[in-house]
């Protein structure tokens, strides 16, 4: 085996739960994102775009649709006879099936992976980001500073530091002291969840730490490592990074790609984003239609009014439709006359005709308050919504719905259908 100066360890066995019916059967990381692509596509093509060819990913929540996009790494360049990207799930070993039950325990469960390339270093990503970075600009901080650990940073404001693990380093960004989630934080540079280790640092780190429950970088692996006096820097990077860990900022991120002047942009030829989209024929704009500051997927038919919204791929948006300020996925079908206002409408949905959603005024949502809270309406995958019912603010949707689930055919705002055996 060719000795890799670099391998990169792609976390992407995520629930995302905080999303609520968008990942009741899906991984966080396989989410659609910005029409065309998956939130899994953003690290991948940063790897590649930043000379990694040698990607790890490790699967666990429903992986299904994760393997499948992920394939043999083709649209990423990624497939290689020597490294490119292996998906990594927990395995059957000869005494116990053991899951992955932490970030670090993901790590140590696949030593033997990362000893078949012997690398000198290796970088841990999180599969749920979006945002661009050169890993090797990062590399190169590492070794300037000799460090045995690198931690990604940026700064954000004082008032949400407590949410992440928070670094606290000096003038040469050596790090003193690493606090995760404090209450009263001492500094903003914040964690974002990006390692880059000296290989024979982090195999030490995870050997002793094996017996630890839930094992977690964060945690555990930097508290131990800092407790042995290791040199560790922090690496503050400035660019646009969004955690889509919520379905508002799910919701943002997606309207800041349609902005006249996008924040992050999907288009630069230097950086470019690689998906997995197939053969696709192209989208048909009828004569009635109106597209207004959107995105719109390949192969999709629009008859009616798209303002401000994304749209996936091989979507169907019917006669006298209107759609504003909302996200529909990939295969949904959306009938004539309906108008949904800030909704996310996850893939392969029906929507029946003359349906209204996100209407009224925002109520609690009396299902999962702390999932959703942000006023919008969100329908999980698969979902039918039958024709001529009214759906309100921060409600939600999974599952096959019928004329008699909707109370005078109305679900009001902060209301949900949940079908038995969805988990959402």
């Amino acid at each position: 085996m060719i000795r890799k100066e670099m391998i990169a360890m792609l976390l992407a066995g995520g629930q995302g739960s905080r999303l609520g019916v968008l990942t009741a059967d899906v991984a966080k990381p396989a989410v659609a994102f910005g029409g065309k692509y998956r939130i899994i596509d953003f690290p991948l093509s940063n790897c590649i775009n930043s000379g990694i060819d040698t990607v790890g990913v490790l699967t666990q929540y429903q992986p299904l649709r994760l393997n499948t996009h992920i394939g043999i790494g083709i649209p990423w360049d990624l497939d290689r006879n020597t490294g490119g990207v292996t998906v990594l799930p927990p395995y059957e070993k000869s005494s116990n099936s053991e899951w992955y039950t932490g970030t670090a325990n993901a790590i140590y469960q696949n030593l033997n992976y990362m000893e078949s390339y012997n690398p000198e270093y290796v970088l841990i990503l999180s599969g749920d980001h979006i945002y661009k970075m050169d890993y090797e600009v990062m590399l190169d901080f590492h070794k300037a500073n000799n460090a045995d650990v690198t931690i990604a940073v940026m700064p954000v404001p004082m008032e949400e530091a407590s949410r992440f693990g928070v670094v606290i380093a000096d003038e040469e960004r050596r790090i003193s002291d690493f606090e995760e989630k404090p209450e009263h934080p001492r500094s903003n540079l914040a964690s974002m969840g990006i390692y880059i280790f000296s290989w024979k640092v982090l195999r030490e780190a995870l050997v002793a730490l094996q017996d630890q429950s839930n094992c977690d970088f964060g945690k555990h692996v930097i508290p131990y490592l800092h407790e042995k006096d290791s040199r560790m820097f922090a690496y503050e990077f400035n660019g646009y990074w969004k955690d889509v860990g919520t379905l508002a900022s799910y919701w943002e991120a997606n309207m800041e790609l349609i902005d006249l002047i996008p924040e992050f942009n999907l288009y630069e030829k230097y950086w470019k984003v690689y998906t997995n989209t197939g053969a696709i024929q192209p989208q048909y704009l009828s004569p009635e239609s109106h597209i207004e500051k959107s995105i719109i997927g390949e192969g999709s038919e629009i008859y009616g009014e798209v303002r401000s919204s994304v749209v996936g791929a091989n979507v169907v948006i019917g006669k006298g439709s209107i759609v504003r300020d909302s996200i529909i996925m990939q295969g949904t079908v959306i009938g004539d006359n309906v108008i949904l206002d800030k909704a996310i409408v996850a893939e392969d949905c029906q929507i029946g005709d003359n349906v209204k959603v996100g209407v009224g005024q925002f109520a609690p949502n009396n299902y999962n308050p702390k999932v959703y809270c942000s006023d919008l309406a969100v329908i999980g995958e698969k979902s039918v919504v039958p024709s001529n019912v009214s759906i309100g603010r921060n409600a939600a949707i999974s599952g096959v719905t019928e004329t008699d689930d909707y109370a005078n055919g109305v679900l009001e705002s902060g209301d949900s259908i949940i079908k038995v055996g969805v988990k959402a």
